[in-house]
């Protein structure tokens, strides 16, 4: 294969993957009329057309689905060709990608993003957040990271977090409005603040346990939400009862006394957040050093020229 074909096809599996050629261009370095005119090239190569464009989106074809297919797992045969060779070497390079909820992101790894880089300078990492749960396989992504019970099947997974015990909350002004609940039934005489789910689009049931009964509800109230932010701006400013999964965004109302806790003896506890890859003989050693900058280990404990991520 000539190196401008395999230009062709690296350029196209990252427009299928980020599904805009926009992104596409930003991560291959190329401007997008470049990007534009080299997938031009291989449908004109081929024969056939490779992407349905619209000016809102970007897929691909039966026949560029099938293409992808074919390609996809080479190009990640490669990239686990590179990182063995790399690690070999007791190097630790390249292009990490990683597929992450914002919590986690907030939460994990921003924290952390100087820590890496300064044992790891040669690694770029390519986070992408994305709460739609997407396949981190047809994704070309190195790991994704999730709460406990959305893991996908057939991965490896590593816990970077305790599990979470979930809290309803409301601000002293809505419950004095409006009463305080007693019981989970009570929430139907109450406004509630909805979380609409970024995987199908429907609104999130609200979930209690007390004395081993468990139950799930559908709730009513003035806003349905897809963005943590909103949600609790919304109960700070008196709008309805929060069902809280994020407890980060949270906690700190709860200390000040801007939100209370309501229905505490019904809260369940949640699965913690969890980095998942698959299964692989050879880790890449830069996701290696990258689990365990994550939790705080010692990047040469495995083995990891490197250094420590340190506080």
């Amino acid at each position: 294969m000539r190196g401008s074909e395999f230009a062709e096809l690296k350029a196209f599996a990252a427009v299928v993957e980020r599904a805009s050629f926009a992104r596409a261009a930003e991560y291959l370095g190329l401007s997008p009329s470049a990007l534009s005119q080299t997938i031009r090239l291989l449908e004109q190569r081929l024969g056939s057309r490779l992407l349905n464009r619209t000016t809102r989106s970007v897929s691909p074809t039966a026949t560029g689905e099938q293409l992808y297919g074919r390609i996809a797992p080479l190009f990640r045969e490669m990239a686990e060709a590179v990182a063995q060779a790399s690690a070999a070497t007791g190097q630790t390079g390249g292009v990490l990608r990683i597929n992450t909820l914002g919590m986690a992101a907030r939460q994990v790894i921003a924290p952390r993003l100087g820590r890496y880089h300064r044992a790891h300078p040669e690694v770029i990492l390519d986070i992408v957040v994305d709460d739609a749960l997407s396949d981190i396989v047809a994704g070309r992504f190195d790991a994704g990271i999730r709460v406990g019970r959305r893991l996908e099947k057939d991965m490896v997974a590593v816990r970077l977090t305790p599990d979470v015990k979930m809290v309803a909350v409301a601000s002293p002004d809505y419950l004095a409005r409006r009463g305080t609940p007693v019981s989970p039934a009570d929430l139907h005489s109450h406004a509630c603040i909805n979380w609409r789910l970024p995987v199908d689009g429907s609104a999130h049931r609200w979930e209690f346990e007390k004395a081993g009964k468990r139950m799930d509800m559908a709730v009513e109230g003035p806003l349905v939400t897809n963005n943590s932010d909103i949600g609790v701006a919304a109960a700070l400013q008196g709008l309805g009862i929060l069902h809280a999964f994020d407890r980060e965004r949270v906690d700190a109302h709860l200390a000040s006394g801007e939100l209370v806790p309501v229905l505490e003896q019904w809260s369940i506890t949640q699965p913690g957040l969890f980095l998942y890859h698959p299964s692989r003989q050879h880790l890449p050693s830069a996701l290696r050093a990258f689990i365990d900058c994550l939790l705080d280990k010692d990047l040469g404990s495995a083995g990891i020229v490197a250094g420590k991520c340190e506080q």
